[in-house]
């Protein structure tokens, strides 16, 4: 029976896994397909822009969105498996050899935290990396002119004021968490807060002391426009202040969060939601393991017993209810009205006590 069991759990696992990679990988072509209509759409005027650095730039953009849709991949996988296992009876099979649903549901729900793990630990960093390349590439295609060419709608903004005034910069897009920024307008005013100039960029980056402007172009009320091959502007802002401005806690790798976390709190800024993205990775592993559970709660009944459409419905409406828990607790903690490990676990744990008391309730009555 030892040996039967250890069998099945390896069938079942392998099966689980498959059935997990297959919607990820599926969602992943979709994304890609869907995001690269999108970049043809926007590069249609650049004459500079090739199908495949368009392509390149939609294929390192998906990682970090599919990342958010990890946990439902599992959901769905997991059901897509265990209604597979149903239909040609395998379950039956399992159950009348004496194996209960716990023991075939054990080896899906390690196979998810060791996906979680490998995904907190090595698949965050690589997204977050790809990311940025991409910003890098999105540079190349739209920053050939000063201005930065296409821009945002609003893109990202700073202020900083000094001995020489004030400086309201607008940037189009960022990387290196703010450190380099591309498709730059500057505002500038005098100490007497008196419009002095505008200054539209290509790039920029931040130095010790001061902000490098590459591709330049300065407009004033009096005189023509002048171009400039570079220009530099005086700033008392750290990286740590540029960070928080322009970084969102979802680009940055699990492994660079703790240092900025700690360059934050030592700059007097808010850290809620690093802390929060910081223990959602480390949750991720229980979390997918809670969608396991959901998932086999409503897909472990016999195939042929029928009502299908609704089990696959309330699979899905209970990922939904979850993901929609997880915002609000989310929101809880970026307004510090939430505690970071409270907002990242709780789900997890609604989700998982769902699951298990769901399956108790069906399995031991």
């Amino acid at each position: 029976m030892s040996m039967m069991t250890n069998t099945l759990g390896r069938y079942f696992a392998g099966r689980f896994l498959v059935s997990a990679v297959g919607v990820f990988a599926s969602i992943f072509v979709l994304l890609v397909l869907v995001d690269y209509i999108e970049m043809v759409r926007k590069t249609s005027g650049l004459v500079s822009a090739s199908a495949i650095t368009v392509a390149q730039t939609s294929l390192y953009r998906v990682p970090q969105l599919l990342e958010k849709l990890m946990p439902f991949c599992v959901l769905i996988g997991a059901m897509t498996c265990y209604l597979a296992l149903s239909r040609r009876l395998e379950l039956v099979v399992a159950r009348a050899a004496g194996v209960s649903a716990w023991q075939f549901i054990s080896p899906a729900l390690a196979s998810s935290i060791i996906l979680g793990t490998l995904a907190t630990v090595a698949y965050n960093p690589m997204s977050a990396n790809l990311r940025e390349l991409s910003k890098r590439m999105e540079a190349e295609l739209f920053g050939s002119a000063p201005g930065g060419g296409i821009q945002d709608a609003s893109g990202f903004w700073l202020n900083q004021i000094n001995s020489d005034g004030q400086s309201i910069i607008n940037a189009a897009r960022s990387e290196q968490q703010g450190v380099r920024l591309t498709g730059l307008t500057v505002f500038r005013f005098d100490t007497d807060l008196q419009f002095k100039e505008r200054i539209e960029a290509r790039e920029a980056s931040l130095e010790e002391g001061r902000w490098a402007f590459k591709s330049v172009r300065r407009y004033s009320l009096d005189k023509p426009a002048v171009d400039q091959e570079s220009y530099y502007l005086s700033t008392t802002l750290t990286p740590a202040q540029v960070r928080n401005s322009f970084s969102t806690p979802e680009t940055v790798s699990f492994w660079q969060l703790p240092g900025y976390i700690r360059s934050s709190e030592s700059s007097g800024f808010a850290t809620a939601g690093y802390r929060l993205q910081y223990h959602k990775l480390i949750a991720q592993p229980f979390l997918l393991a809670a969608m396991v559970m959901l998932a086999a709660s409503v897909s472990l009944r016999f195939f042929r017993m029928g009502g299908v459409q609704k089990m696959v419905l309330s699979g899905v409406g209970a990922g939904f209810l979850l993901y929609v828990l997880s915002k609000v607790t989310e929101d809880l903690s970026k307004a510090e009205l939430m505690h970071p490990i409270a907002a990242a676990w709780l789900p997890v744990c609604v989700g998982g006590l769902t699951g298990f008391l769901a399956l108790l309730y069906q399995e031991d009555g």
